[in-house]
């Protein structure tokens, strides 16, 4: 790596952050991904500054009703602890002058991160910026509007010079217009604007789900202005019809990355047929230890010893929250599995119960207990009716099975320091990265994973955790879950309830791999090491 100071200077751009509970700008893992970047950013001196929004009522808080659905509330929230730094810019949304305040964070020792507010008396659409993936069409391009071409602004006000532009995901892609209409008020030709900005930015794509890459009818955002003077035909160029803002940030950039090796494969594949696009790296995602993990563990591992007390401690903390936050009192000798994510059909979060007839009878006698939590999209039906019936089997096995409601950092925080696995079964190759795993991997939780995300560079199948599924992939549906549940209880059965109660010491040999051989590998130090190496550093 070159002397710090001899570093391009990154603005990296992003729709949500995860930095603490209490600034809710975050929906789930793309966030908390954007906030371990920031924070190590922070720790070891790189120069980067961030951009995002700031969101007045965050994604959204979903409380468990007495029916046992999740539903959606919002509440307005404010934060002292935000710097004003004086800056207003403007963005011409609708053909109406939006002003967008600036506002700086850098309270959780993150490295500076501006977020744009329209939050303003003097707009008449002050609801832009007011629900994070809230909303789509107008508004989701409104709200991006704000992100690009705002953010762009936004650096020029306050004189903050920028070598390289990294959009982590497709929000931030009209941030690439801003800088072609800066460089074409010069004097440029567009192709000239086009050539220099391509060579200027970097994109990170992360879903693999082609619904979860946003599109958006040209006539809309030729309407909303988004095209920033670009014409219909260049719009089309650079992104298709309808406009793609994935295919136009693989355009638009001079190098791209997926976040795990296995990703780079699966989005390679589903972009092939993309032309000018820029070439997709690998660069896995990583975690902020001190966020995340019990610094009593890692020592514990690198000295052996202590580590089975300090787990211990740490799953009695979390029994202790559950009976806070459920009622619920688990039992700290007994197998806790945890299970954290968004609630999406391809993440399977119920796949476990599959065949009540194997784990109805190890949850009603306590062999296992799981503690589940994660939110569902509040527009997404199918995945609040996984959440429904979750708490279904949470009402059916009260003293076995837990739901969290409404997830947020500090669930997922306790969840992977205090739970014994940590079980983790989408349909590969569906799983983007997962650093849940990796956060519970260093707290010596062990994975019990399908080989998918970071975990088929991590999992040393027996020593540091466990496998199932041996990276099977069937495009028929059905073929591939039943394939996948029998090596689930295969594992379960006849490995890990085994090994829990009848080897300890094995089990605290696994501990021990665990966290040694995941605790530099997927910190965020060599995560942002490899994107200046990679992408930043131009070639």
């Amino acid at each position: 790596m070159n002397n710090i100071n001899n570093l391009p200077k990154v603005a990296y751009f992003c729709m949500e952050y995860g930095l603490d509970t209490s600034l809710k700008t975050y929906a789930g893992g793309l966030g908390i991904l954007a906030g371990d970047y920031m924070k190590g950013a922070k720790d070891h001196g790189f120069p980067i500054v961030g951009l995002g929004i700031k969101w007045k009522q965050g994604y959204t808080d979903q409380k468990i009703g007495d029916d046992c659905k999740p539903y959606d509330c919002y509440k307005n929230y404010e934060y002292k602890f935000l710097e004003d730094t004086g800056v207003k810019v403007t963005v011409n949304i609708r053909q109406r002058k939006v002003v967008c305040k600036v506002w700086k964070v850098d309270k959780f020792d993150n490295a500076p991160l501006y977020l744009l507010d329209t939050d303003l008396p003097e707009n008449e659409d002050a609801w832009i910026t007011g629900q994070l993936y809230g909303w789509f069409g107008e508004e989701r391009i409104a709200q991006e509007m704000v992100l690009g071409i705002g953010g762009i602004k936004a650096l020029r006000t306050l004189g903050i010079k920028i070598d390289v532009y990294h959009f982590n995901e497709g929000h931030a892609v009209l941030a690439a217009f801003e800088l072609i209409r800066e460089k074409m008020d010069t004097g440029m030709s567009y192709s000239e604007a086009f050539k220099k900005t391509k060579n200027e930015i970097v994109f990170t794509t992360h879903t693999p789900i082609l619904q979860g890459n946003e599109s958006h009818y040209l006539d809309r955002l030729m309407y909303m202005g988004a095209n920033n003077g670009l014409t219909l035909e260049q719009m089309f160029e650079i992104g298709n019809a309808p406009f793609n803002m994935t295919v136009a940030a693989l355009r638009l950039s001079r190098i791209s990355n997926a976040v795990a090796q296995l990703h780079c494969e699966t989005a390679n594949k589903m972009w092939s047929h993309i032309d000018n696009r820029s070439e997709i790296i690998g660069i896995t995602n990583a975690i902020h230890l001190p966020t995340w993990v019990d610094e009593k563990m890692i020592k514990a591992a690198e000295e052996n010893e202590n580590l089975w007390n300090n787990h211990m401690d740490n799953k009695k903390k979390l029994i202790e929250f559950i009976q806070e936050r459920n009622g619920v009192k688990l039992n700290p000798n007994k197998l806790l599995i945890g299970f954290s994510r968004r609630a999406a059909p391809y993440k399977r979060s119920n796949f476990i119960f599959s065949d009540e007839t194997i784990v109805e009878p190890l949850l009603s006698d306590g062999t296992i207990q799981i503690v589940f939590s994660g939110k569902a999209h509040p527009l997404d039906d199918t995945g609040k009716k996984i959440v429904e019936n979750l708490v279904k089997m949470s009402k059916k096995y009260p003293n076995s099975v837990v739901f969290l409601e409404n997830y947020d950092m500090t669930i997922g925080a306790i969840l992977t320091r205090g739970s014994d696995v940590w079980l983790n079964n989408p349909r590969r190759p569906k799983e983007a990265s997962g650093t849940s795993g990796m956060k519970a991997a260093m707290n010596g939780v062990l994975n019990l994973s399908i080989l998918d995300g970071w975990w088929p560079e991590a999992c040393e199948d027996g020593v540091n955790g466990w496998q199932f599924g041996d990276g099977f992939e069937s495009k028929n549906i059905e073929e591939q879950d039943s394939h996948d549940l029998k090596s689930l209880y295969k594992v379960l059965l006849e490995e890990v309830i085994p090994t829990y109660y009848d080897n300890r010491s094995k089990w605290i040999e696994m501990m021990k791999n665990s966290i040694l051989s995941t605790k530099e590998k997927f910190a965020v130090k060599r995560m942002l090491d490899e994107y200046y190496e990679k992408m930043y550093i131009s070639s």
